[in-house]
C-alpha cells in the first residue's frame, strides 16, 4: 500500500525518484525499494518522504481492526448509553443478541 502511496504521490508531483529521495534524506535506491513494494517504510520514513512531497500523514485507529468480542462489548456499551439517555419512550430498548461480525 504504501508502494502505490508514493509512487503516485511522486508522480502527481511530476518528479524524479532522485529529486523527491534528495529532498526526503534518503537514498534514491531505497526509495525505488519503497516504490516496488520490496520493503515498507516504517511510519516515520514515510511520513518525512510525504512531507517532502508537501502532503502530510495522517494515522487514525481503523474500527475495521476490531475483533468480534471488543466489538460487541462496544456495541453493548452503546446501547446501555442510549437506554440511559432520557428520550419520549418508555421502556427499554430491545434489541437482538450480537452475532457476527461488523462490517
Amino acid at each position: 500500500m504504501a508502494a502505490v502511496l508514493l509512487r503516485r504521490t511522486r508522480q502527481r508531483l511530476g518528479i524524479s525518484q532522485a529529486e523527491l529521495a534528495r529532498r526526503a534524506g534518503v537514498t534514491r535506491s531505497v526509495l525505488s525499494v519503497y516504490e516496488t513494494g520490496r520493503r515498507e517504510p516504517g511510519t516515520e520514513t514515510l511520513a518525512r518522504i510525504l512531507a517532502a512531497a508537501g502532503f502530510r500523514l495522517d494515522i487514525r485507529p481503523s474500527l475495521r481492526d476490531l475483533d468480534d468480542e471488543r466489538a460487541a462489548r462496544i456495541l453493548e456499551q452503546v446501547l446501555e448509553l442510549a437506554e440511559a439517555l432520557p428520550g419520549r419512550r418508555r421502556g427499554g430498548l430491545r434489541y437482538p443478541p450480537f452475532l457476527g461480525r461488523i462490517r
